[in-house]
């Protein structure tokens, strides 16, 4: 999760970054990996899948590579001081594509600057890119995430990113963990406010024409039926799909398994898979767990035959989740991290 503080400080180092080299900050998050207690989830009946054409256009040919990543910089740092060594490991993580974050921690006129300059780097790329939209109003219920917009100004933020986005046939991710923790104790009478909220922004952003994808947890979570519930609730029908295992570290079989059970329920809808770091599966903590390695690279896996639309890297390897196991405050560029996350997979 993010810290209040990392929400701070990543606002204060992307501004400054961005008015000198309009870098980004790195993905703000890590995901709660405790399995929530079943309690009753909202009801509805199964919805339709979308069209094979309109989930065979969603990724399109090619995922975006962000040049403006924490893991280039440092790559092309290593590089230009002669640690060439330490720069190949880094390679590792800043070859390959990633989501871009948004929250509120971007003023308007700032998110509207970022936006564009992604969208201009991927159209250059001929490439899709895939945003995360995490500004929801009472954001991780007061954990280590904690912050988010008003419920009164929420969907007025949606409408800038989908007017933004508009045309751009960009993929959005809809608010990690958003869903998943609803029946968590923290979270109690949430629910009302929030799944309104993100049905209308499904809305908002399916009508500028982009693939959507809500929070489907993961494997260790929820059980199918009490999360196909709550994205029932949340607007699935007019969604692409869902996304399952952000920030975490499940196997991307176990996933696989879950995601089909869970898209059974909500009418055989598309989902996409984090697999930014579950190259060793769970190893007992969400928080820069010791262990962990780079999962697979990031792949376009759509196919007529398939559900499964893509296998992502959402959260960014190399990014802390907070001050835990040695890591600095979330958000930050974690270093040592970064290199055990190789070290892990295999050079």
């Amino acid at each position: 999760m993010r810290t209040a503080i990392g929400i701070l400080l990543g606002a204060v180092v992307a501004a400054a970054a961005l008015a000198t080299t309009l870098a980004t900050p790195s993905a703000p998050r890590a995901a709660t990996a405790s399995a929530a207690s079943a309690s009753p989830s909202p009801t509805a009946a199964p919805t339709p899948s979308p069209s094979p054409s309109a989930a065979a256009a969603a990724f399109g040919k090619r995922l975006y590579l962000d040049p403006y990543s924490d893991a280039r910089r440092v790559a092309d740092r290593l590089t230009a001081s002669g640690d060439t060594a330490t720069a190949a490991m880094i390679e590792q993580i800043a070859s390959q594509p990633t989501a871009v974050w948004l929250g509120e921690w971007y003023s308007p006129a700032m998110l509207d600057t970022v936006i564009q300059r992604h969208l201009k780097a991927a159209a250059a790329q001929g490439a899709t890119p895939v945003f995360v939209t995490y500004a929801v109003p009472d954001r991780d219920c007061g954990g280590y995430s904690a912050g988010g917009l008003t419920p009164a100004t929420y969907l007025d933020w949606n409408r800038r990113v989908a007017a933004a986005l508009s045309g751009s046939r960009a993929v959005v991710l809809i608010e990690p963990d958003s869903l998943s923790m609803l029946p968590s104790a923290k979270c109690a009478g949430v629910a009302d406010v929030r799944l309104p909220l993100i049905r209308s922004a499904v809305g908002i952003l399916a009508a500028a024409g982009l693939s959507t994808y809500l929070d489907g947890g993961n494997a260790r979570w929820l059980t199918p039926d009490v999360q196909a519930g709550y994205l029932t609730s949340a607007g699935i029908a007019r969604a692409t799909g869902f996304f399952t295992n952000v920030s975490n570290f499940d196997t991307t079989q176990s996933e696989r398994t879950y995601a089909g059970k869970l898209s059974s329920r909500v009418g055989w809808k598309h989902f996409v898979i984090d697999v930014s770091r579950n190259g060793n599966g769970w190893t007992g903590g969400w928080c820069n767990p010791p262990g962990a390695a780079l999962g697979q690279n990031p792949q376009i896996t759509q196919s007529p035959t398939s559900k499964l639309d893509a296998l992502l890297w959402v959260k960014h390897p190399g990014t802390s989740d907070g001050q835990c196991n040695g890591g600095p405050a979330a958000g930050a560029w974690f270093e040592s991290g970064a290199e055990a996350l190789v070290r892990g997979r295999g050079q």
